[in-house]
C-alpha cells in the first residue's frame, strides 16, 4: 500500500523523524498501568513506539485512508483502530477506567482537543503530544506572561502543565509554517477548586475576554457596573496577572455577590476558545 496523502482540510502534516517520534512516545513512560489513546495516528509513525513500549494502545482516526494503511502495516491493533472524529467521542463508554492520551495533534483542533481532555479530567492521569509551538507554549505559560490565557487557567488549575521541547517544521510531511512544541499535562493533587467549577469556567473566560483591561472593567457582564467589591485589591489586576488561586478567590467574590443580588439564571458561556 502507498503512503498516505497529507490532507490540508484535516490539517495533516506527517511527522517524519523517527528520534523525535520515540522521544513523544516516551512522555508516557510512567503510564504503562492504564489504557492509552492516540489522537490521529495517521501512518502509525507514533503508534510504532507506543505499541514497542507495552502500551494497552487504542487509536481514534478521522481519515479513511490512514484507518485502511493502519489496518494493513499494524495488525496487533485489530479492534483498536477507531474511526471517528475524537472530539465527538464518548470517552467514558471506551475506558471504563483511568486512560491517558497522546497524539501529534491537528493544529486546527488542538485546543477543542485540550478543552475536551478537561471534561474528563477525572479519568485522565496524563497527557502528552506536539501542537504547535505557541499554543504549547500558551498552556504552559505562568501567570504574567503574555501568552496566558483561559487555557492556561483552566487546565493549569488541574494539572501541571510542562513544556518538553521544540520540534522542527523540517521534519514534517508537509512542513508547516511554524515549529511545533511537546507538553506534558500530569494530573496535580487538587480534588476540588473550592468554588462552583462552572462559575469558575465563565469567571476566567469572562475575565480574558477583555484581556488588557482591569477586572473591574472586565467583570462588568457579569457583577455589573456597581459592585461593592470593585473596591477590593485584586480587581485592580488584569487577568493574566492572576494565578490559579485568585481565579478562585474571584469565582467565590463573584457567587456571594450573584447570590446576594438574587440572580438564580447564570447564563454560562460555554463557547470553547482561548
Amino acid at each position: 500500500m502507498r503512503s498516505v496523502k497529507p490532507k490540508k482540510a484535516l490539517g495533516q502534516h506527517f511527522l517524519k523523524d523517527l528520534d523525535v517520534a520515540r522521544r513523544i512516545a516516551g512522555t508516557l513512560s510512567d503510564c504503562l498501568s492504564v489504557p492509552v489513546l492516540e489522537i490521529g495516528p495517521g501512518m502509525g509513525v507514533l503508534t510504532r513506539f507506543l505499541l514497542e513500549e507495552g502500551h494497552d494502545l487504542y487509536v481514534v482516526e478521522v481519515d479513511r485512508e490512514s484507518v485502511d494503511y493502519l489496518t494493513q502495516y499494524f495488525p496487533e491493533l485489530q479492534g483498536r483502530i477507531i474511526e471517528a472524529d475524537f472530539l465527538k467521542m464518548d470517552l467514558a463508554s471506551l475506558f471504563p477506567g483511568d486512560f491517558c492520551i497522546i497524539g501529534n495533534y491537528p493544529y486546527n483542533i488542538s485546543s477543542q482537543i485540550f478543552f475536551k481532555v478537561l471534561d474528563y479530567k477525572d479519568r485522565i492521569p496524563c497527557c502528552s503530544g506536539m501542537l504547535q509551538k505557541e499554543v504549547a507554549e500558551r498552556l504552559a505559560a505562568s501567570p504574567g506572561s503574555k501568552t496566558y490565557g483561559i487555557l492556561s487557567v483552566l487546565l493549569q488549575a488541574w494539572y501541571r502543565v510542562e513544556y518538553l521541547f521544540t520540534v522542527s517544521e523540517t521534519v514534517f510531511n508537509p512542513p508547516p509554517k511554524v515549529k511545533s512544541g511537546v507538553i506534558r499535562l500530569t494530573r496535580n493533587g487538587r480534588t476540588e477548586l473550592g468554588c462552583d467549577e462552572k462559575l469558575f469556567r465563565t469567571v476566567v473566560k469572562t475575565s480574558f475576554n477583555q484581556r488588557r483591561k482591569t477586572l473591574r472593567n472586565s467583570m462588568k457582564p457579569l457583577l455589573g457596573k456597581d459592585c461593592a467589591d470593585y473596591a477590593l485589591p485584586i480587581f485592580d489586576k488584569r487577568p493574566e496577572q492572576l494565578s490559579v488561586e485568585e481565579f478562585v478567590e474571584l469565582t467565590c467574590i463573584t457567587a456571594r455577590y450573584l447570590n446576594g443580588a438574587g440572580e438564580t439564571n447564570l447564563l454560562v458561556n460555554e463557547e470553547r476558545h482561548d
